[in-house]
């Protein structure tokens, strides 16, 4: 049987069990747009060199649940400073309350089908799948599909998490592959404070793929802090969509670190829906064997007075690839707005590869903007004076 067949028959059997919900229509949509799209091939523009559809071919097991994880599991795969924080652990893209601590009493964790029985049903109905405006493609309309096995999490008004928020996207690999597809709809309200750091870990040598879709509101006067560490291992492949919406005067800080992994791809899109909003969002990719980075970004101004710096910088050895493609809208009525781009690159090695792509879009015409991009060896100068310190040419 293949993925595709797997996938249908868990939607058939999930729907089938889980009986009407607010949910329903949202799925039910979420999977007819799948069944119309298809995997990305590199016929679509913005899947035109990551090769995704390839992983397609492999057969994944879909889990019905958390298998036979330990604790002894989650401490091999801990950050430093686990102590005193809140630990969201998933295991095959499910939500593990088990292995999860929560030290914060103004942060709500709760599945997306509870938070549609009880006062959060508005929020939910109103801001889940909202990606899909700026990330129109199957995997995204796949992940939808099963939103009620997703997660929602509510930062109360007024209220700043002193503990940090660390996220575990643990796949359990070590018996069979593994399809897993985590949901996250984050609420920050008004004049909140929270900082997010997610980390991906695979345990044993089987295939698995992720594919993750993390959507977030931002209100007025709140901050965010979203750190993403990829270091997987090289038989792990994902696509990683982060949607943040700011809907109030707010701040939005995302760090993206990928260093190891087969083939992951991120979209990224930050959308400034209120006047005087600020992002800052940076990307470090440091590359080597054959591993496959692409990040996709997305910058879209809808109102004056905005603010957003994006800086990407990227190392490639070996024969890594790694692909940048950005984007910054900004709409007619985005007077003042001003927004920068850069995206730099190194290759280390005759085999590394690198496709880089920054773009600019402009309706308004009183902005400031710029956009850019730079690709090329070590400076040999550089490189003269570290070795006459005693610094190999290797090293």
């Amino acid at each position: 049987m293949s993925t595709i067949d797997i996938i249908k028959q868990r939607y058939q059997h999930l729907q089938s069990n889980n009986g009407s919900s607010a949910l329903t229509p949202i799925e039910q949509n979420a999977f007819d747009a799948f069944n119309q799209l298809g995997i990305p091939t590199v016929k679509h523009e913005e899947w035109k060199y990551t090769r995704i559809s390839s992983v397609f071919n492999k057969e994944y097991t879909y889990p019905e649940g958390i298998p036979s994880f330990s604790q002894n599991d989650l401490d091999a795969v801990r950050l430093p400073g686990h102590e005193t924080v809140n630990e969201l652990v998933f295991v095959n893209g499910l939500y593990s309350k088990e292995f999860s601590t929560i030290r914060s009493a103004d942060l709500t964790v709760i599945s997306l089908d509870e938070a549609t029985k009880n006062e959060y049903r508005e929020l939910v109905l109103e801001h889940l799948g909202c990606s899909s405006k700026y990330i129109n493609d199957g995997l995204n309309a796949l992940n939808t599909a099963f939103a009620a096995e997703g997660v929602f999490i509510h930062i109360k008004k007024g209220k700043r998490i002193e503990h940090p928020v660390y996220i575990y996207n643990i796949t359990d690999a070590r018996t069979t592959s593994i399809l897993a597809q985590p949901r996250t709809l984050i609420y920050i309200a008004e004049n909140a404070q929270v900082i997010f750091a997610e980390i991906y870990s695979t345990l044993g040598v089987s295939e698995s793929f992720t594919n993750q879709v993390t959507e977030a509101v931002v209100e007025k006067d709140a901050a965010v802090e979203y750190y993403k560490i990829q270091n997987d291992a090289s038989h792990s492949n994902q696509v990683n969509t982060t949607h943040i919406r700011q809907v109030g005067k707010s701040l939005v800080n995302t760090v993206t670190v990928s260093l190891n992994g087969g083939i992951v791809r991120n979209n990224l899109t930050i959308a400034m829906e209120a006047e005087f909003s600020e992002s800052h969002f940076y990307g470090l990719y440091f590359l080597k064997g054959k591993t496959h980075i692409d990040n996709h970004t997305v910058v879209d101004n809808a109102k004056p007075h905005c603010f957003s710096n994006e800086l990407y910088k990227g190392v490639i050895d070996d024969d890594a690839t790694a692909v940048f493609n950005g984007k910054i809208f900004v709409q007619r009525d985005a007077q003042k707005t001003n927004a920068f781009q850069s995206n730099k690159n190194i290759l280390l090695s005759d085999n590394a590869t690198v496709n880089t792509k920054p773009q600019l879009e402009i309706f308004a015409d009183d902005v400031k903007c710029s956009h850019g991009c730079t690709v090329g060896q070590l400076d040999e100068e550089g490189l003269f004076y570290m070795r006459s310190r005693g610094i190999s040419e290797r090293a």
